[in-house]
């Protein structure tokens, strides 16, 4: 009997659920400091997860939430980047 593969599990840094990886979007910033989407999921760096409910968008956006879990200042391109990948067009 097979056994099943665990499905990876990651935290929304938004609504702090766990959720299936692949189901979520990766932001990676790397040791050089530059901070990118990662669709892959396999780039080197420090990576934040979030889920694709469009409270939680909003609520990256509004929380500086990238800035807080990299600890870094994140240029508006990026959440720009996160909203235009969710909702297909830019939200003001």
């Amino acid at each position: 009997m097979p056994k099943e593969k665990k499905q990876p599990l990651r935290q929304c840094i938004a609504c702090r659920e766990l959720k299936d990886k692949r189901s979520m979007l990766r932001v990676v910033k790397n040791r050089e400091g530059k901070i990118f989407l990662d669709f892959s999921s396999k780039a080197a760096g420090r990576g934040a997860y979030v889920c694709d409910n469009p409270e939680c968008i909003k609520k990256l956006k509004k929380g500086r939430l990238l800035n807080k879990n990299f600890s870094c200042a994140v240029n508006d391109e990026i959440y720009s980047a996160i909203e235009e990948e969710y909702f297909g067009k830019k939200q003001n």
